[in-house]
């Protein structure tokens, strides 16, 4: 071949030449000729770097540090950035990069498949009479800006549970009309500190105000009496992992897997705007419990709830409702509500007796 002559030639009289496996190595490994070609090489470089970093966190179960956890909240959009540095490898001519950028894809694309580590296997689906069939709201107001929006959706789907989350004082007095007390004679207000800190739960059935989990936003706890059995539910907000405050987010995180793990045999469900997706590490961790997260069980494990102004095309699933093996997800849609940047979840549970 002309090049390996080249070669042979530049090594000149009395020098050594190099093996020729180790000659084509060198050529796979170097940037492309041609100042063009240099230029989609040097370009496919940051997108890929990108991909690459998020996606080895995510294999090694950990959130890393700001960006990780921004970046894997929109894990399955990273295809974009793997599908543009193989578009630039190409015209590049740049083997490893094309090489490269395959294998980022195809690693994204593994773990854009939906979480089961938590959930139980198929023969430890529960058990016994279903002793109700319950429907649980979720939704975030947006420091309470929602309030009109969910009193339409409480009148259209009437659910049974529903967990609030931004809930301030507008809200709390909205939930306290009479029409609301009607239908919902039953709640726990916790409103907090500025507009965004309060939270609530309703229902239609006779609570028991509980200890809730500590966190910066409010997060209440209840027993509900439900056909004679005890249910514990749980709000969920813990702070978001914003620049400066993924630690705080992780601990608030690990304090809901913490009282996930001592729920016992109880039924248990936790409902909210988690701030994470399963492909953050912490929320990956409150599953490992054993709770199950509601709409993957009901096979909408990717629809996004957040921020709504782009969904459903574009966004991440952060609001959740989570159940233990005692109740069993049958259905999950995501609601539109006005003036918030959230969806409301709505799921609908079978409810069984404690599952030993």
């Amino acid at each position: 071949m002309e090049t390996t002559v080249a070669e042979d030639q530049a090594a000149g009289p009395g020098r050594p030449r190099a093996p020729r496996g180790a000659r084509a190595a060198a050529r796979l490994l170097r940037l492309p000729g041609g100042r063009a070609r240099r230029w989609a090489a040097w370009c496919a470089i940051p997108p890929l770097a990108v991909v690459s970093a998020v996606v080895l966190c995510r294999a090694m179960d950990t959130d890393g540090i700001t960006p990780i956890p921004q970046l894997l909240a929109f894990l399955p959009w990273l295809l974009v950035p793997a599908a543009l540095g193989l578009l630039l490898g190409t015209a590049a001519r740049w083997p490893l990069g094309c090489g490269w950028a395959l294998a980022a894809a195809a690693a994204t694309g593994w773990f854009i498949q939906p979480y089961d580590g938590g959930s139980p296997p198929s023969d430890a689906e529960p058990h016994g009479p279903v002793l109700a069939r319950l429907r649980v709201m979720t939704a975030n107001l947006e420091f309470g800006q929602a309030r009109e929006g969910l009193l339409s959706a409480l009148r259209r789907e009437r659910p049974d549970l529903v967990a609030v989350q931004e809930c301030d004082t507008r809200c709390a007095a909205a939930l306290d009309s009479a029409a609301v007390r009607g239908a919902y004679p039953y709640r726990s207000v916790a409103l907090g500190d500025s507009a965004a800190a309060g939270s609530a739960i309703l229902s239609r059935h006779p609570l028991t105000r509980a200890e809730g989990v500590r966190g910066t936003l409010r997060m209440p706890g209840a027993v509900v009496r439900v056909a004679g059995q005890r249910l514990r539910m749980q709000v969920a907000h813990p702070m978001p992992p914003m620049p400066g405050q993924v630690d705080l987010w992780r601990t608030e995180l690990g304090r809901l897997r913490a009282y996930a793990d001592g729920r016992g045999e109880e039924p248990t469900l936790i409902a909210g705007d988690f701030n994470a997706t399963q492909d953050h590490a912490a929320f990956r961790a409150v599953l490992d419990t054993g709770l199950r997260d509601g709409a993957r069980a009901a096979g909408v494990p990717r629809t996004p709830s957040w921020p709504s102004a782009t969904t459903p095309l574009l966004g991440a699933q952060i609001d959740h409702v989570l159940v233990s093996r005692a109740l069993r997800p049958r259905t999950a849609r995501f609601l539109e509500l006005p003036h918030t940047d959230h969806r409301a979840l709505l799921v609908e549970l079978d409810l069984y007796g404690p599952q030993n």
